[in-house]
């Protein structure tokens, strides 16, 4: 779906409705990395095992880890020291994550315990039909996908008639009393939802030994507006970015263009809470990725400081477009509009790694794939958050550069993006894989 490389790109349709497929198909990290595997696989890669030898044939290859993906594609003729251009996002967005025991609630309600996860915005859960999501850990070590994608769970708001200042006072949610969502009517029934995801997945209660779950709404994404020219949807952040990401990728090896560099794909978890984990940017999961691929054509320790000095990130993460009824908390100078092209994104603080020299990388893929393209940077009273780009560069030594597409109400159950900017990034992406 991706155009080539030497006309300008234009909104194709066709991509942002298979971008809403696939939201629809990634209701966890652990279902985004499956859908990103099944596409790669039909463009030709192969999933390698981490345990196993890796050799220096050339060709697309990928390594799955929990909720995360690298895949790379080596060209033929590449040599041990030939460097990598890397996108990365990460797959994980804030929401509601089941605790260890689970099976909860009182005065005649069954309900199910929750940790909050990440920095979402609380009262987007309210009063919204929500599924389950995630996966299963049997005892032989095996791993079961398990989605509950239809009205299972709700957390319902308190009435206005017994909070009569919420309206002028503001919501007041407590974190622990307040977001414990409700199924069902009757007694407290330990064991009861596992034993019900486990008959979801297919498996015997009894053979599940633990289980990483979530909370997501089942409403799908969609396109909004008079003319469709929005898309409001879940997990935007980041499955916008890991999407377009993975689209370029199977579109450049697809192409089997001549590479003077090796093009990556680099998706990680816990991205919302700090990335430190064995599947988060500041694990070791990317670098050693890197490296084992060096020396499996026959690199030394040598022609891995070469690859890493001529490497070039490209970090894609969700960024603020100037919202209509709070102009004032943006810099006045920076308004980012949706379908106005991906956005640069910059902080002198190091929240987000683009420099000078970044910035001129960004803008000649821009210019190469004919989009358009904003800058982003916070105002100097309203501190930015950060993403996986500082991680990288300062872990890997690796010039990075943080970019993303502009949205409204980040964090929130339900996001709202521009319909054609999926698109124009996926171009942007493939022309810094290619070029």
């Amino acid at each position: 779906m991706l155009r080539g490389m030497s006309t300008p790109a234009r909104f194709d349709r066709g991509h942002t409705d298979d971008l809403l497929s696939f939201l629809a198909a990634s209701p966890s990290p652990y279902h985004a990395v499956a859908t990103v595997a099944a596409r790669l696989e039909k463009a030709g890669f192969r999933q390698v095992a981490e345990v196993d030898a890796w050799d220096g044939a050339s060709g697309g290859k990928f390594v799955l880890r929990g909720g995360a993906i690298i895949a790379w594609y080596v060209p033929d003729g590449a040599g041990p020291a030939t460097p990598f251009r890397i996108v990365g996002a990460h797959t994980d967005s804030p929401n509601l994550r089941v605790k260890p025991l689970p099976d909860t609630g009182s005065h005649g309600w069954r309900q199910i315990a929750v940790e909050i996860y990440g920095g979402t915005l609380l009262n987007t859960w309210l009063d919204r039909d929500l599924g389950l999501s995630g996966q299963l850990t049997l005892r032989d070590g095996a791993h079961r996908l398990v989605a509950v994608d239809r009205p299972l769970l709700r957390v319902p708001q308190l009435a206005v008639h017994l909070d009569r200042s919420v309206n002028t006072d503001g919501l007041k949610l407590d974190r622990q009393r307040h977001l414990t969502p409700i199924w069902g009517i009757g007694g407290v029934r330990e064991g009861d939802l596992i034993a019900y995801m486990a008959e979801e997945a297919g498996v015997a209660a009894e053979d599940v030994a633990g289980w990483d779950l979530m909370v997501h709404s089942v409403e799908p994404p969609a396109y909004l507006g008079r003319d469709r020219e929005l898309v409001a949807g879940p997990r935007l952040d980041n499955l916008l970015s890991v999407h377009a990401e993975a689209g370029a990728l199977a579109a450049v090896a697809t192409r089997g263009t001549d590479l003077p560099h090796i093009p990556v794909l680099a998706a990680f978890d816990h991205e919302e809470n700090g990335s430190q984990s064995d599947t988060g940017a500041d694990g070791p999961l990317l670098g050693t990725v890197l490296e084992r691929s060096v020396f499996a054509r026959g690199g030394s320790y040598e022609d891995r400081a070469r690859a890493f000095a001529g490497t070039v990130c490209l970090s894609s993460d969700t960024g603020h477009a100037v919202h209509p009824n709070y102009p004032e908390r943006h810099e006045p100078g920076h308004h980012p509009m949706p379908n106005g092209g991906p956005i640069l994104k910059v902080n002198v603080n190091q929240r987000y790694a683009t420099d000078g020299s970044g910035r001129a990388v960004f803008a000649a893929g821009c210019e190469r794939a004919g989009v358009p393209w904003q800058s982003f940077v916070s105002n100097n009273a309203v501190p930015c958050g950060t993403t996986i780009g500082p991680i990288t560069a300062a872990r890997h030594g690796i010039a990075t550069v943080d970019i993303g597409v502009a949205i409204l109400s980040m964090h929130s159950a339900r996001e709202l993006c521009g319909a054609d900017d999926p698109f124009l990034l996926a171009n942007v992406l493939a022309a810094f894989l290619e070029g």
